[in-house]
């Protein structure tokens, strides 16, 4: 046999190798073929490939086993049994930026499923290995490793801790400083994952400058950058009043209030839940959003978005509303009142209803002056109709329930008050007659309208135990009354005139 022909046998065998892996990787992509590759055990196969002696089998075999390790969580299980993992770190080390990009593309695609697995990635130093591709000169590189190092961080604090003591942060923070917009929002995106869990990593983030450079994008014409951007500083204001503060001192308001007309829906959403972010710690935060005209803006937002989108607005109103009348009169001058009596009409999930909800409770417990907003937008009727219905759900009857006692305790409008007393249950009917008989006593015309509207007739009408609280509420309001005009609209009143009639004898 020639030389020529020897070589020839393994120029072909090369040849089979390559197709091999390209095939492989080619039909892992759709998902109708993964079942079929599992079941030929392509695992086992794949594996001595990435050692191979050519380059590009061993990249095109770290793509197949990421594409099979992302597809579900038995495949990645199954990457970490075949003991691959430990190979993909030794290589990373040395080998090219092709190589380094699939790599670390396995390790985010078995990452991503579960704490377990991100462990099994910490575990065989694979957080160290990302954490050094993101000194490699190469934007994508830096971009495989941080999304890499976002998937292990988002799981929990301890996974997140990982990364942080594996020195990321500064890293992912010059990170945001390259040119590569992909690098960029990849960066913010995985700062994003690993500040939301306490505020110590937070903190981490906050010490290495981030929220200086983060703050300069927020403007960015990049929609994807800006969503990252905004959910960052969001999870980094969450924690508290300090941090809450070093966002608000970066000079992001009024700019990012602005960001509300922006047209990508996630940015806005974005937006506002930094807003809920910061507002919720304490009234002096929520004061200086108000002040940005930050109200009118969540207030319209509202009436552009629907569903889930909403949440983040809805509960924003309720946090400001929350900490003082004043805030609270902020909030209902903004019309914020009947833009959420629209969201309780309009959205059909319970969550949102029930933030809605909460937040029409924190706009009207305050004054009477506040409740009068809410009972005006006829909202204790349909807070009422919530608490009641047998549909909604355990959540959504608590906080309908406690929203309405707590705006009725403080509501002195009658034309709101009245239909209740036709529909409430005993529990809140109690509620209800008490502010009757705060009323009453002190104001002869709502004592008339209180007898033409037919209040006193039903009142009379209502069975109280003897001795509760709502039998002495409806005796002092009955006292307000003249005996003959008590008498008159008491149950079986006309029954006993018309049996009167019959013994009568004309003169």
């Amino acid at each position: 046999m020639s030389q020529r022909q020897i070589v020839q046998v393994f120029e072909q065998f090369q040849k089979s190798r390559m197709q091999f892996v390209q095939t492989v990787a080619d039909l892992a992509a759709r998902s109708q073929n993964i079942e079929f590759l599992q079941n030929a055990g392509v695992m086992p196969m794949l594996r001595p490939l990435l050692l191979d002696v050519v380059p590009s089998i061993q990249q095109t075999a770290a793509l197949a086993l990421g594409r099979l390790a992302d597809h579900s969580d038995d495949l990645a299980q199954a990457v970490v049994k075949e003991d691959i993992l430990p190979q993909l770190v030794y290589s990373l080390t040395f080998q090219n930026r092709f190589y380094k990009k699939a790599a670390a593309f396995v390790l985010r695609a078995v990452a991503k499923h579960s704490p377990e697995l991100s462990q099994a990635v910490v575990a065989c130093g694979g957080v160290h290995a990302l954490v050094l591709c993101l000194e490699e000169f190469d934007p994508g590189v830096k971009e495989a490793a941080a999304w890499a190092l976002g998937y292990i961080a988002r799981h929990n604090a301890s996974l997140s801790q990982s990364v942080v003591e594996a020195g990321a942060v500064p890293l992912l923070v010059l990170s945001l400083q390259e040119p590569a917009m992909a690098l960029k929002r990849i960066a913010a995106s995985t700062l994003s994952d690993i500040c939301k869990h306490t505020p110590e990593l937070a903190q981490s983030v906050v010490d290495n400058g981030a929220i200086a450079h983060l703050a300069l994008m927020i403007l960015n014409p990049d929609a994807k950058l800006k969503r990252q951007v905004f959910s960052a500083l969001s999870q980094i204001s969450k924690h508290s009043v300090s941090l809450a503060e070093m966002v608000i001192e970066a000079e992001i308001f009024p700019a990012a209030v602005a960001c509300l007309n922006d047209p990508d829906e996630y940015v806005k959403k974005n937006v506002t839940t930094l807003m809920r972010e910061v507002v919720k710690h304490s009234p002096e935060l929520a004061q200086v959003i108000v002040n940005c005209g930050a109200m009118g803006a969540v207030v319209d937002y509202l009436g552009n978005c629907h569903g889930n989108l909403r949440l983040p607005g809805i509960m924003m109103l309720g946090y400001v509303a929350a900490h003082s009348e004043n805030l609270a009169m902020a909030v209902i001058l903004s019309k914020g009142v009947p833009q959420l009596a629209l969201c309780l009409s309009e959205e059909r999930e319970h969550h949102i209803k029930a933030a809605t909800a909460w937040s029409i409770g924190q706009i009207g417990h305050h004054t009477p002056e506040h409740a009068k907003a809410v009972a005006t937008s006829d909202l204790l009727a349909k807070l009422l109709e919530l608490y009641m219905d047998a549909s909604s759900s355990e959540d959504l009857q608590a906080k309908s329930k406690k929203a309405l006692k707590s705006v009725l305790q403080k509501c002195t409008y009658m034309p709101s008050l009245e239909p209740l007393l036709y529909d409430a249950p005993s529990n809140i009917l109690r509620h209800v007659v008490c502010q009757f008989s705060k009323v009453l006593p002190h104001d002869s015309k709502a004592r008339r309208l209180f007898v033409t509207s037919g209040g006193l007739k039903k009142l009379q009408e209502i069975e109280a135990e003897p001795g509760s609280a709502l039998q002495e509420h409806i005796s002092a309001i009955t006292s307000c009354f003249p005996e003959e005009i008590v008498r008159y609209y008491s149950p079986g009143y006309s029954e006993v005139l018309l049996e009167r009639l019959e013994y009568y004898q004309p003169a």
